[in-house]
């Protein structure tokens, strides 16, 4: 059962060391002996300091990557085998992932693409057809956005089974939010003058997989695309689609392509093979569905959570909540299964599509127990409990698992992954 501090407007020095130090055990950190009130006598003496340099790498002591991943379960592979790459959600803090932390997954490499050279083609049934490079994008208006980007994939080590060995960066690591900065969507349509009959709009990139989908013409994706060539204010790396890519706040990962090369506007969908043989969900029927497109509610402790170990007393649970519907509303948390909740604490600001970070203390008896969280977003979509979940999709999908998340913890305060 979830407890609060007694009084949690007031938080007394000491409990607040207490608590400090068992947030510390919990992220797997070393707790070194407290100083004393009035002096630094054990702290290592000041002294000059490195050179300045071209970039400011990371501290030696801050130990933070992704994991290549090449199938569901198929971990620590050679990176020339993977196929995606998950970040670290468990080492972050705060909301926004850094740049080189961003997730990866692409389906034939990274291309180098000289930006002097590349262009975009729209055309179809428009009335203007352009091509432009990215000197003409970057001359149009911009604007920025923070939101979250979400490979389809992600969560897939949990259809079938709970492997009790994997981290929060194995089963969701396949999210990032960004700050992206490009030309609105509307901008480009309004330009060329697309016809009015125009329901559907090809996206096509510059990789060696040529991938491409068809991505129909809401007036939410009208509204809110961006083609994007910024991202946390610098130019796109590479590997998110340098020099330019499709971002649509919200919808599935596989949807934002990246290197974009060409945008065709049509009347119908234009059924390639990344809509036909991959990117649909097989149903329990076993017919498949198309187009299934937005991200749906989800969120995941990411402290404590897999593979590390706590203390009893103090702890304080944390992680991240999002949705492809809109804003996180409220972020419920428990500590004994789903039995009982208790509402947590959302840390702002919280951004229509963006992922939101959630806290809550709790006072673990050092019983085995289970932690889960649950959130709520803007239209009232709750996140569903994994026996809901599956009796809806059944386990024959592999795309958009969002599902709760369930840790268990046994009484030497090892934290595994379980199926609730």
């Amino acid at each position: 059962m979830l407890k609060r501090f007694s009084d949690p407007d007031r938080l007394s020095r000491r409990r607040f060391l207490t608590a400090t130090a068992a947030t510390a055990a919990t992220a797997g950190g070393v707790i070194a002996a407290p100083a004393t009130a009035d002096t630094l006598a054990d702290v290592p003496p000041r002294g000059p300091g490195d050179d300045l340099g071209a970039y400011s790498p990371r501290s030696p002591y801050v130990q933070i990557a992704r994991i290549p991943e090449a199938a569901p379960g198929q971990r620590n592979v050679d990176p020339s085998a993977a196929i995606n790459s998950k970040s670290p959600l468990d080492k972050f803090v705060g909301t926004i992932t850094p740049t080189d932390l961003h997730y990866e997954r692409s389906h034939s490499g990274v291309p180098n693409l000289d930006p002097s050279k590349h262009r975009v083609l729209v055309h179809g049934m428009v009335k203007q057809p352009l091509v432009l490079t990215l000197e003409d994008l970057r001359a149009m208006p911009s604007i920025s956005r923070i939101a979250f980007l979400e490979c389809t994939g992600n969560g897939w080590e949990n259809w079938k089974s709970a492997p009790d060995t994997v981290t929060v960066q194995n089963t969701h690591g396949l999210v990032s939010t960004h700050e992206w900065t490009g030309v609105p969507l509307s901008f480009l349509i309004d330009l060329v003058g697309v016809d009015r009959a125009s329901t559907w709009m090809l996206a096509e990139g510059d990789d060696g997989a040529a991938v491409a989908r068809s991505i129909p013409l809401t007036d939410e994706i009208i509204a809110e695309g961006i083609l994007a060539y910024g991202q946390n204010g610098e130019p796109l790396r590479p590997a998110h689609g340098f020099p330019v890519r499709l971002f649509l706040p919200g919808f599935e990962g596989n949807l934002n392509i990246k290197w974009l090369r060409r945008l065709k506007f049509g009347d119908q969908p234009f059924m390639t093979r990344w809509e036909t043989a991959r990117y649909t969900q097989l149903r329990p029927d076993g017919k498949a569905r198309q187009f299934q497109l937005k991200q749906d509610v989800n969120s995941v402790i990411t402290a404590p959570s897999g593979m590390m170990r706590i203390k009893p007393g103090s702890n304080r649970i944390t992680g991240l909540a999002w949705s492809g519907h809109g804003r996180i509303t409220r972020v419920e948390v428990s500590a004994d299964g789903g039995a009982t909740w208790a509402v947590a604490a959302l840390t702002g600001p919280v951004l229509p599509k963006a992922q939101a970070r959630f806290q809550h203390d709790w006072v673990w008896d050092g019983r085995p127990t289970k932690i889960v969280s649950r959130s709520t977003d803007e239209q009232g979509n709750v996140q569903p409990d994994r026996a809901s979940f599956i009796a809806q999709v059944g386990t024959n999908a592999l795309f958009h698992y969002s599902a709760q998340q369930t840790w268990g913890i046994d009484e030497a305060g090892h934290v595994r992954n379980v199926l609730a």
